[in-house]
């Protein structure tokens, strides 16, 4: 497999992964949203420690990730956008606005596409073109029926777009990244985390151990993801990823509406209606192309 296609598949895997992922945050309804940021980024590192530990020849070496300056610090500004886009996301799982966290996700994609033309220099073909257009313009309805802009699916939109663009300065491997991410944050996660149980308000401790056990199984359940995007983004163009990712709302619409009986009016019809629209475009263009590459001659 060559390296595009390898980080094409990873990008799949990532967003299929992210895409199910509201069945999960279902089970922590009104989660307390700073625990669950803070018992997620703590319960990473010795997660992501076994990890890094039990590979072959290839142990934790810190000197050498410290070495890598430009990487780490690019790493590090990695673990404050994934924060942010994350607390958004996680927000709109408990408290019943999967629909939102698809609007988000939906929105990303012409941001990153914006990213891969603006700062790698990326072409768009008119497929390309086209659904970044009528996306633009399936948001921009909504927000003028409404009156409002959604915040949460913004915030996610923004800061994951941005978390995508660190991704690509940092020369780590995956799980090596994903471990400097977590390590970076992890004082401030734990110290959080001890002043509450001090205080005696924490909520995740003072629940049954099933609630607490969800609370942690955070850590793992939102690594897997990460681990494929953050190989995807070495491999994969900007502009191959944005349109990927129309995967992972798309799931997350069909588990709203069909699983989660969340409403979808008339505005909202629209609205996700011109961007799937854009998407079908630049997927028939996407199909042309390697039907026409299949039928080439063989040289």
């Amino acid at each position: 497999m060559n390296p595009t296609r390898f980080g094409n598949v990873m990008a799949a895997i990532a967003f299929l992964l992210w895409g199910a992922m509201p069945l999960y945050y279902q089970l922590l309804p009104n989660a307390a949203m700073d625990e669950l940021l803070a018992l997620r980024i703590a319960a990473s590192v010795p997660f992501l420690l076994i990890i890094l530990q039990s590979r072959r020849g290839r142990s934790l070496n810190w000197r050498t990730l410290t070495a890598d300056k430009r990487s780490f610090a690019f790493a590090s500004l990695a673990s404050v956008m994934m924060c942010i886009s994350w607390s958004a996301f996680t927000w709109a799982m408990t408290n019943d606005r999967v629909l939102d966290a698809s609007l988000g996700f939906f929105i990303n994609p012409l941001l990153v596409i914006a990213l891969g033309v603006l700062a790698f220099k990326e072409t768009l073909s008119f497929g390309q073109k086209t659904a970044v257009v009528f996306g633009a313009l399936g948001l921009s309805y909504q927000v003028w029926q409404y009156g409002e802009v959604p915040v949460a699916a913004v915030l996610m939109a923004v800061f994951f777009a941005l978390y995508g663009w660190c991704k690509r300065y940092v020369k780590y491997d995956a799980i090596s990244c994903l471990f400097v991410e977590a390590i970076v944050l992890f004082p401030f996660a734990a110290g959080y985390m001890a002043y509450k149980m001090a205080t005696g308000t924490s909520v995740a401790v003072s629940s049954d151990m099933s609630t607490l056990l969800l609370y942690l199984g955070a850590a793992p359940i939102t690594l897997a993801p990460l681990f494929f995007f953050s190989e995807a983004v070495k491999h994969a163009k900007m502009s191959m990823i944005g349109l990927m990712q129309y995967i992972e709302p798309s799931l997350q619409f069909l588990l709203a509406v069909l699983i989660f009986h969340e409403t979808f009016d008339s505005i909202k019809a629209v609205s996700f209606g011109l961007i799937w629209l854009g998407l079908v475009v630049s997927i028939t263009e996407g199909l042309i192309k390697v039907k026409a590459k299949t039928n080439l001659p063989q040289t």
